[in-house]
């Protein structure tokens, strides 16, 4: 192959892969399979090894980041990131438009921009010519640090802009973590002994400033744009148009963002994004309003503090101030110990709460919190409450720091640290704590699912010696008589446990996976792995090497799956479950084809089924069930309580249907 051919299909591919990143970043709409990237992204990686001469500096390779840095250079904004004023409430928003149209001379209606307030860390990205030339932090508004080499690995960030842009232009975002992304790469640090990240905001903004862009690379950072800082794109003179031109050169934008025609509308459209919020795959904590029209922009100009054209709307603050009476230690399924926070009740985020995670020992020391502070409490839609940490103004002369325990606090076995690990651990696999956590994930809801065999009743058969180990759930039968004679159990409610205990016998191979409670395997890699090898057998005996070939399957998750199988004490449990009738299904083909080539995506509240059953029928029709609109979604189906989702549709031109028009026509149908 000539210098010419070489060149060529280097050009090609690094088109071929910049369209791809940008069809699965921007548009959330793929059209090929992670393996067929690999294969173009290993080509091109090749070429540009043995032809160093071919690689540019926006080629996608240069996505997986270079040798550390020893410290960040500082480089100034070309046009300041400005504050914006906050308002809290309705009236404050009110006065904010008053304060608008006074200045306009105006008394009709203002069109407004109306925008998500991302939790995460702002960033400036400077082009030349269509080309990233350099990534800046925030800094004091005025100058900041260049972490160039840390925003090129994020990959909703255009290396080079779909089409030429002339000159210099700074485009504005928000670097942030998703939350699926945090809670796995938290149980990922929390299985390696590492201390773990507070909130997504933390490990985003620590993954920008990180000297080895390697390890930015890891975070698996996401980006959005919301506007631009200098310089102009195309003719639009508002900005949404702004924000559409952006989307088309290649950048991450929300669909949320809408143009409200005066203050009722934005009011309304305020509510609306804050009964979204816990749905939304990343942290908001409010909503940026902002004058569309640029000409109206600049006729109100800015104050030293920032522009009189926008305002950032806080929600409340999902925060409770509590008094800490003191530390218990909790112990995980997997041994793992950590402090829980014991405190007097309180009101926080929709409920009540008395109990908050500590996360570590280390965590705990750095906010200095003690026993007997009036301590923050955080909690945010399903996230687990946390304490930020202690009013120190209010602290008691009396206040105890709490002390870490030498053994543990459920089976008294010497606690164990290794070297350089955050974790504290129980080594005795027969710790009843352990044993109870590993028995109420195996019964619970989204794995085995055994009906009526809750917590209490799992401690309560534990105490009394009637359950020890997975396998003596299947061996309750032999114990019928003495669970009739317990107190508040009977004849019938005990008939029902063991029916319910053989029904699931034959649950489905990905369920029983995920009961067995392997660390870093959740749900959806349970599936992968029941749908890659097909029964529990093959699984078993599956070597590490052959683990890596399952999709979202990585060198560290394939470890803990091979040792989970090889370590002595779980071969022979399992071996025990079969014995005792247990044999999960294999997974098994669609039922019908009718859905080949259509996906489906439910959103909202269903009344007549669970997302999950909803789902499941579209799979045994040969469909596909997602949890995003894009492009390749066929059908939306919503119920009460959809939000951003039915934007999404419409902006597509998908049709949106209720639940009980989907029954109508597909499921009462095929009866």
């Amino acid at each position: 192959m000539d210098a010419a051919t070489q060149a060529a299909e280097a050009a090609r591919l690094r088109e071929e892969i910049r369209q791809h990143d940008y069809r699965y970043y921007v548009l959330d709409s793929p059209i090929i399979g992670d393996s067929e990237y690999d294969r173009l992204f290993r080509r091109l990686v090749e070429l540009e090894a043995e032809h160093p001469e071919l690689r540019t500096p926006d080629s996608p390779t240069q996505r997986v980041g270079v040798s550390p840095v020893s410290e960040f250079a500082k480089h100034p904004h070309l046009a300041p990131m400005l504050s914006l004023d906050n308002a809290f409430g309705e009236e404050e928003l009110r006065a904010f438009d008053e304060r608008v149209r006074r200045l306009l001379e105006t008394p009709g209606p203002i069109a407004y921009f109306v925008e998500l307030k991302f939790d995460g860390a702002s960033i400036s990205l400077t082009y030349e010519d269509g080309v990233l030339v350099r990534g800046t932090t925030r800094g004091d508004g005025a100058v900041g640090e260049d972490v160039t080499a840390n925003v090129s690995t994020v990959r909703g960030i255009p290396l080079r802009t779909h089409a030429p842009i002339k000159g210099t232009v700074e485009v504005r975002g928000e670097v942030l973590m998703l939350k699926a992304v945090f809670a796995k790469l938290n149980e990922e640090r929390s299985a390696r002994g590492e201390q773990v990240f507070v909130n997504p905001r933390n490990a985003s903004a620590g993954g920008l400033r990180q000297l080895d862009s390697r390890l930015t690379a890891e975070r698996k950072l996401s980006f959005f744009a919301y506007g631009l800082g200098y310089g102009q794109i195309g003719e639009a003179t508002t900005q949404s148009a702004t924000l559409r031109t952006l989307r088309d050169l290649g950048f991450s934008v929300r669909a949320e963002a809408t143009v409200c025609e005066g203050m009722e509308a934005v009011l309304a459209r305020v509510a609306e994004i804050g009964a979204m919020r816990a749905d939304l795959p990343f942290g908001i904590d409010g909503v940026v309003i902002k004058v569309d029209d640029f000409g109206l922009q600049r006729q109100l100009g800015s104050t030293a503090r920032g522009p009189r054209w926008a305002t950032a709307y806080k929600f409340p603050a999902e925060q409770a101030f509590t008094r800490l009476n003191g530390v218990l230690w909790q112990v995980g399924r997997t041994g793992t110990v950590t402090p829980v926070a014991d405190l007097d009740p309180v009101f926080v985020g929709g409920a009540q709460v008395s109990r908050a995670t500590l996360h570590n020992t280390p965590e705990m020391r750095r906010k200095d919190v003690r026993i007997g502070d009036v301590v923050i409490v955080q909690r945010a839609g399903d996230v687990i409450p946390e304490v930020l940490g202690p009013v120190l103004e209010q602290r008691p002369a009396d206040a105890i720091a709490p002390i870490e325990p030498s053994e543990c606090p459920e089976c008294g076995t010497a606690l164990a640290r290794k070297e350089g690990e955050v974790a504290l651990r129980c080594p005795n696999r027969n710790c009843p704590a352990q044993i109870s956590a590993k028995l109420r994930h195996f019964a619970s809801r989204n794995a085995m699912d055994i009906d009526g065999l809750g917590e209490k009743l799992i401690d309560r058969f534990l105490e009394l010696g009637h359950l020890t180990d997975l396998p003596s759930v299947f061996r309750l039968h032999e114990r019928r008589d003495e669970l009739v004679a317990l107190d508040r159990m009977g004849e019938q409610s005990v008939q029902n446990l063991l029916d319910a205990i053989e029904s699931v016998k034959r649950r489905s191979l990905d369920r029983f996976v995920y009961g067995l409670g392997i660390r870093l395997v959740g749900e959806r890699t349970a599936a992968d792995l029941a749908a890659e090898f097909g029964s529990l057998e093959a699984l078993r005996h599956a070597h590490f090497e052959r683990l890596k070939e399952v999709p979202e399957v990585g060198p560290r998750v394939a470890s803990e799956i091979e040792q989970f199988f090889e370590d002595e004490a779980n071969r022979a449990m399992i071996d025990e479950l079969l014995i005792l009738g247990v044999a999960p299904t294999e997974a098994a083909g669609p039922q019908s084809e009718r859905f080949a080539g259509l996906t489906f995506v439910f959103t909202g509240k269903l009344e007549r089924w669970s997302r999950e059953e909803a789902e499941a029928y579209v799979r045994t029709q040969g469909g596909k069930a997602a949890g995003t609109v894009s492009k390749a979604t066929s059908l939306v189906v919503a119920g009460p309580g959809a939000g951003s989702k039915l934007d999404k549709a419409s902006q597509l031109g998908i049709e949106v249907i209720s639940e009980d028009d989907f029954f109508a026509r597909y499921v009462e149908a095929d009866v």
